[in-house]
């Protein structure tokens, strides 16, 4: 049996709502550690009320990192989070034996754990005028072109999600390549160890807490954080669930009491897609409530020690 690594990162995953906060601030005390964030939507400093930032007050004066690190107007990815975390991760072990990385981003966590695969530069007028093309006439013309060029990667791709479906049109005409090679999915060894918890709760407690949440983004603002945001919303970090019912309901496709339905029933739908997303690999994520503190505190030390 292998020698159990020095260094520790220590991942808390899981759906939106479901109390990955105020967890990982208690175990960041216990553990005299910091937190990276691994929610691909708090990096912006423009998002606060729809992407749930942790005030300060919540913070509890723990460190955190990758809260408010970039702009919405800055291109960021997956790839370039692995490279940006393995360099603070360098540093932050330096001086501590544990590290938390919490969010509820499945493909940046992945990106942490297990690296990313090599992607080319791609064109960003590219981008632009296929994201144009997406708003002019829908996904069905992309997703016709991306089964012509690459229908190994057509076969896989989630239908109804154009970032991912224009990302790919992006790479395989930028690189005369599907897109499909470049995905070769070789998990990276880490020179660390890495503990995977995932929090859930029954799907009706889940369920309330996100209505809840967004009742109170709603309170708290989210109208008014949106319609400022609404001139840049052909950028990427605004493809996202809060922020595109309310630019619908901008544009005139609905009423604001539509609006508010939307906002609860897609983010529940989003909650159980990174529910889907955690579970892919059966015995990859160990699985608690929130509440049990002490089992997760004694599932932790277990494999820290």
């Amino acid at each position: 049996m292998a020698t159990k690594k020095q260094k520790h990162l220590v991942v808390v995953a899981g759906p939106t709502a479901v109390g990955k906060t105020d967890l990982s601030v208690r175990l960041a005390r216990h553990f005299r550690t910091a937190i990276i964030s691994a929610d691909s939507r708090q990096f912006f400093r423009e998002m606060t009320i729809g992407t749930a930032k942790p005030t300060e007050e919540e913070q509890q004066g723990v460190p955190h990192y990758f809260i408010n690190s970039h702009s919405i107007t800055e291109e960021y990815n997956a790839g370039a989070y692995e490279q940006d975390v393995l360099l603070l991760l360098q540093r932050l072990f330096g001086e501590k034996d544990v590290v938390l990385m919490t969010g509820g981003s499945g493909l940046y966590i992945r990106a942490v754990c297990e690296g990313m695969d090599e992607m080319p530069e791609t064109d960003m007028e590219l981008r632009e005028d296929l994201t144009r093309q997406y708003e002019a006439e829908g996904l069905r013309p992309l997703l016709e072109r991306l089964q012509q060029l690459d229908h190994v990667y057509f076969a896989q791709v989630d239908k109804a999600n154009p970032q991912r479906v224009i990302r790919a049109l992006e790479v395989s005409v930028s690189s005369g390549m599907p897109y499909s090679s470049f995905r070769k999915s070789e998990r990276q060894e880490r020179p660390f160890n890495i503990i995977k918890i995932g929090l859930t709760r029954d799907r009706h407690e889940l369920y309330q807490r996100i209505d809840q949440r967004m009742d109170q983004m709603l309170e708290q603002g989210l109208q008014e954080e949106a319609s400022r945001l609404y001139p840049n919303r052909a950028h990427n970090a605004l493809q996202t669930v809060g922020y595109k019912e309310i630019f619908d309901y901008i544009e005139g496709a609905y009423g604001w009491e539509e609006a508010v339905r939307l906002l609860k029933r897609n983010s529940r739908r989003y909650a159980k897609r990174q529910l889907t997303w955690f579970n892919k690999n059966p015995g990859e994520y160990t699985w608690f409530h929130p509440r049990q503190w002490e089992e997760i505190v004694a599932f932790i030390k277990e494999r820290v020690h």
